[in-house]
């Protein structure tokens, strides 16, 4: 049985439901010249994502920040964002959904876990929403929001945040280049 970490950050958007399969499909790197975002590129970015149902309110964004760089591929994206900037090249902005499947998942019931209360720190202030790391046998963390409580037990929600959520992703590529150049 998972044991709450002894602390509760929070990182919205390292969690991701992998119950799902999104039907990624291997894309040929070299249908992509040197200068368009495709496969294995190094790509600098400036990006915001919010609720396609809400697209005022941010959830993410660093349009106010420095770009970020990265290589397609290495895991900082997950595949959906990446591959709707394929064929984009430095000085394009685009807004796109990502539907709630390739973004996020979909909400999965079996991913809601019942604990007994004792096996929570006794001083912890229990609150719906609060979001709690939780350490597996290995030293994983999973984070996991509690959804409800009594003095017996805790239901603690290990879908996504934003499960079931279409996304907007806006994206400002700044430079596109072969993933070996720094």
């Amino acid at each position: 049985m998972n044991k709450p970490a002894a602390d509760n950050r929070s990182a919205l958007l390292d969690v991701v439901n992998l119950e799902e399969d999104t039907g990624k499909v291997e894309i040929d790197a070299d249908q992509y010249p040197e200068h368009q975002v495709g496969p294995d590129k190094k790509i600098t970015l400036q990006f915001s994502l919010a609720l396609a149902a809400r697209p005022d309110a941010l959830i993410d964004s660093n349009f106010d920040k420095a770009a970020v760089s990265f290589v397609i591929g290495d895991g900082n994206l997950l595949p959906a964002f990446e591959e709707v900037m394929f064929g984009m090249q430095a000085g394009d902005e685009e807004k796109f959904i990502i539907p709630a499947l390739q973004a996020f998942g979909l909400r999965n019931e079996d991913n809601i876990h019942l604990y007994p209360r004792y096996q929570f720190p006794a001083d912890l202030l229990m609150e719906k929403g609060l979001m709690i790391n939780f350490s597996d046998v290995g030293g994983n963390e999973q984070a996991g929001v509690i959804s409800d409580f009594n003095a017996e037990q805790v239901f603690v929600d290990f879908n996504h945040p934003l499960a079931d959520q279409d996304i907007l992703f806006t994206v400002a590529i700044k430079a596109v280049e072969p993933k070996g150049r720094s």
